[in-house]
């Protein structure tokens, strides 16, 4: 089935996933905990757990936080 005919549920689920796998690359790429990217983009690090597993979904604001500490273009967190 195409991602178009999907329900909405599972594409925000994708794409909540997806941000959540690239969000822990781009972290650990860099070598950085948790609590570095934390300290970094202001926000608290059980955010960044929550984010990376999942739970949350971060607003845009917030992707363009996080790729402004990670010193990419938010763009990143969607790729397949």
């Amino acid at each position: 089935m195409g991602m178009l005919n999907r329900p909405h549920s599972f594409l925000m689920n994708d794409l909540r996933n997806t941000v959540a796998r690239n969000l822990r690359r781009l972290r650990t790429d860099k070598g950085w905990t948790q609590e570095e990217l934390a300290f970094q983009a202001k926000v608290d690090r059980s955010y960044i757990s929550q984010l990376e597993t999942g739970v949350y979904s971060a607003s845009v604001t917030m992707l363009g936080k996080l790729a402004k500490a990670l010193g990419v273009n938010a763009g990143e967190f969607l790729k397949s």
